[in-house]
């Protein structure tokens, strides 16, 4: 009786934990959806201004583009201690990263051609 009583009770405080597991991964996920999309409208302007004044052989277009889309903030962890971030744009299969820390734009044809 008291096994079951024990057994029980570990199954519970199981299920509890596993639920306030799930319910700070999901407030964590709401918050950092919030603070990418708050970082990425601070970024776009700057990255369209720097992405139109990149000098490229592909000339990039936004605010005349006729298909344009925004693939949004990347990130990539070259070592343990650097993080390097780039904003990327798209205006008529002209593909834009933009960097900005560095405030520096490339501009490349094709995702193949980008770094």
């Amino acid at each position: 009786m008291t096994f079951q009583k024990i057994a029980i009770a570990l199954f519970v405080l199981l299920v509890a934990a596993l639920g306030a597991a799930f319910y700070i991964d999901w407030r964590m996920a709401v918050q950092l959806r919030t603070v990418k999309a708050f970082v990425e409208s601070y970024v776009f302007a700057d990255a369209v201004a720097a992405c139109e004044a990149a000098k490229s052989t592909t000339p990039f277009k936004w605010n005349d583009g006729k298909q344009t889309s925004v693939i949004g903030l990347n990130s990539v962890k070259l070592n343990k201690d650097t993080v390097s971030a780039s904003y990327t744009l798209v205006a008529d299969s002209v593909y834009c990263d933009y960097d900005p820390i560095k405030k520096k734009a490339d501009v490349g044809s094709s995702f193949l051609e980008r770094e």
